[in-house]
């Protein structure tokens, strides 16, 4: 059951970290800085808890979407099908070809791949991520990029709250060791989230405009190195247009962007427009 994937020490891992985050920016930082009883600190509180709750929310869509299996029964779209070596040798830079799984014994839609952990092949793979037990695929990359942004946003929050409530004890770190420490491990702690949730989320945010995903970022590589050595250029197929690759991921309806379960434009994960496309 899809349940079963919390019971992960990654996961674990995660809820806990998000509530040592949250109780330590309100009930220290807020509370210390201006009180949780002010205007303000009612303010701050309440924006940091609905960061916290968007985070918490798209992690459970991550954790509990199915990123998109390729169906068994799954029988590429192409014509001449009977032929099956005629599949092989369709014209790579439309990024249609359709390919066979030796694992799965199945075909694979184009830009889907086969999973060693889940062991099934994932339509629109990016990558299988342990901190949510699941692959990030085709139906949960949204949910994916809206948690990196979230997180990221509540870490930079956290560290304001840290830095404001240090400013306004005015903290010269002359005595009081253990508060210097406490103050000071913290910070790191949130330094270091910062950057690397930032990081991650600049990663797909150039992977989301060009319309790519990770594995396709490193494929994109080898091919663009070939093509060179061949005297030719390399476009990847499915960078279509800046705004119409946003939309493939995010949709076209811009206040539901940030929204992990709206991914009603999403269809079977089996077809892509190209950049070939008439």
């Amino acid at each position: 059951m899809k349940w079963q994937r919390f019971m992960s020490i990654p996961i674990i891992a995660v809820f806990g970290l998000m509530g040592f985050v949250y109780y330590m920016t309100v009930f220290v930082f807020i509370q210390d800085w201006v009180g949780l009883q002010s205007s303000a600190g009612c303010l701050n509180t309440l924006l940091f808890t609905l960061l916290a709750s968007l985070c918490l929310f798209s992690f459970f869509v991550c954790v509990l979407t199915d990123p998109g299996f390729v169906p068994s029964s799954y029988i590429p779209d192409v014509e001449g099908i009977s032929n099956v070596s005629d599949h092989h040798q369709l014209d790579n830079q439309y990024g249609a070809q359709e390919r066979h799984c030796d694992k799965c014994s199945t075909y694979k839609p184009p830009r889907a791949h086969h999973c060693k952990v889940c062991r099934r092949c994932i339509m629109r793979m990016d990558h299988h991520c342990i901190w949510i037990n699941n692959c990030v695929g085709y139906w949960n990359y949204k949910a994916f990029f809206a948690l990196v942004l979230y997180t990221t946003i509540g870490s930079m929050y956290s560290t304001v709250m840290i830095v404001s409530c240090a400013l306004q004890n005015d903290l010269d770190f002359t005595g009081r060791l253990p508060v210097q420490i406490f103050y000071v491990t913290f910070g790191i702690i949130m330094v270091g989230l910062c950057f690397t949730l930032g990081t991650l989320l600049g990663w797909h945010i150039y992977l989301i405009t060009r319309n790519m995903t990770t594995i396709e970022y490193y494929e994109g590589i080898c091919a663009a190195w070939l093509a060179r050595k061949s005297g030719q250029s390399y476009r990847h197929p499915f960078d279509v247009t800046f705004y119409k690759n946003i939309t493939s991921v995010l949709g076209s309806n811009m206040l539901k962007w940030l929204c992990p379960t709206a991914v009603s434009h999403l269809k079977d994960g089996s077809h892509f427009p190209t950049s070939h496309d008439s």
